[in-house]
């Protein structure tokens, strides 16, 4: 999900250059990042370039804002989801982007736009979907806006707060520093398949079809892994800035973004990458692999930090946690195969998902 913050990989000179080509650009010439790359001149520029903003409210405290869009056979559908679950994922979304900054949840609004035809009990099972994920969190709905709109559509803005020596960014990360993913990938894009298509994965067991379909429909923000990591940096007594963002756009989307944002480069190892097993029961391991490198939705949290503690990370969260790769000094980022069985490959953000 793209939060208030925009993330870019498309440079203005290339923009002009388009420009002064002669035509009339649309967005669909210079595609999504092109267009974050547009709007981003009008921000602060020590403001962009994460899952969300950053305010100072407080010599020691900062107010954390992220906004996420929702809209109606983009990112959610009654075939796939239905009101309550868009309503959970909506929630958890913007969650997910707090504790992508270290934040802690405060509170969300929420701007919905229906036409006069959507059905009073499909709006109060979308809103009852976000209760339920954003109660979990004390984190209550406290205000916002409705509008007239043909297609369904919510924008939801949630509120945080972090210590200042807490924030989690994108550029914080270092050469040789471990790069750990909190969870299994893969899995939100494999229930995804499994609701599309019901006929699909018939030889799976129904736990793990179950395990899956929850995986899509039901995620979970991973506010849980930030106060273990604040143990162990109080139990070794270090004072580092963690770098890291979530893999809403897929653990490669996420990978390239804070290695870009750092400048700095990375080795992911092809082995160490955690799937669920029962997606290898219905599809090949090259499938598998890219469901968890550029799937999306996820929401598990991509974290640098220095290896040590990260061996103490994982070591705490278990349940599909683990180092899969380190950050390196040169600007390559590449899967590689310590098996020499696969050659190295480039992780490219345009390989996943993109709205243009």
């Amino acid at each position: 999900m793209l939060a208030v913050c925009w993330h870019y990989d498309v440079s203005a000179r290339e923009l002009d250059a388009i420009a002064g080509m002669g035509k009339i650009m649309k967005i669909e010439d210079i595609g999504e990042q092109g267009l974050l790359t547009i709007l981003q001149r009008f921000c602060p520029q020590e403001i962009v370039g994460d899952d969300a903003a950053v305010i100072a409210t407080q010599a020691d405290r900062s107010l954390v804002i992220t906004t996420d869009m929702l809209v109606d056979g983009v990112h959610f559908s009654d075939r796939t989801t239905g009101p309550y679950y868009a309503g959970w994922r909506a929630a958890a979304a913007n969650l997910s982007d707090l504790a992508a900054m270290g934040a802690t949840p405060l509170a969300v609004t929420v701007a919905l736009g229906v036409s006069g035809n959507t059905a009073v009990e499909w709006v109060e099972e979308f809103y009852r979907g976000m209760t339920a994920c954003l109660q979990q969190y004390h984190a209550p709905i406290v205000g916002g806006d409705i509008v007239r709109s043909p297609a369904v559509t919510a924008a939801i803005t949630a509120f945080g707060e972090v210590a200042e020596n807490r924030t989690i960014r994108r550029s914080n990360a270092r050469s040789n520093w471990a790069i750990v993913a909190t969870g299994v990938h893969g899995a939100s894009r494999a229930g995804l398949e499994l609701l599309l298509h019901p006929e699909f994965g018939q030889n799976l067991a129904g736990v793990d079809r179950t395990s899956l379909i929850i995986s899509h429909q039901h995620p979970t923000p991973r506010l849980d892994v930030l106060p273990v990591l604040w143990e162990i940096l109080d139990a070794e007594n270090r004072e580092i800035s963690i770098a890291g963002m979530d893999s809403s756009d897929g653990l490669a989307d996420a990978i390239v973004q804070i290695c870009r944002a750092s400048k700095v480069g990375a080795r992911i190892e092809r082995l160490r990458i955690p799937v669920p097993r029962a997606i290898e029961q219905i599809v090949s391991t090259q499938t598998a692999l890219n469901w968890a490198l550029y799937g999306g939705e996820d929401f598990e949290l991509v974290l640098c930090l220095p290896s040590d503690l990260a061996e103490k990370l994982i070591h705490i969260l278990g349940n599909g946690s683990a180092i899969v790769g380190k950050m390196t000094d040169c600007s390559d980022i590449l899967l590689v195969d310590s098996t020499g069985t696969y050659a190295d490959e480039e992780l490219k953000i345009s390989k996943g998902f993109q709205h243009f």
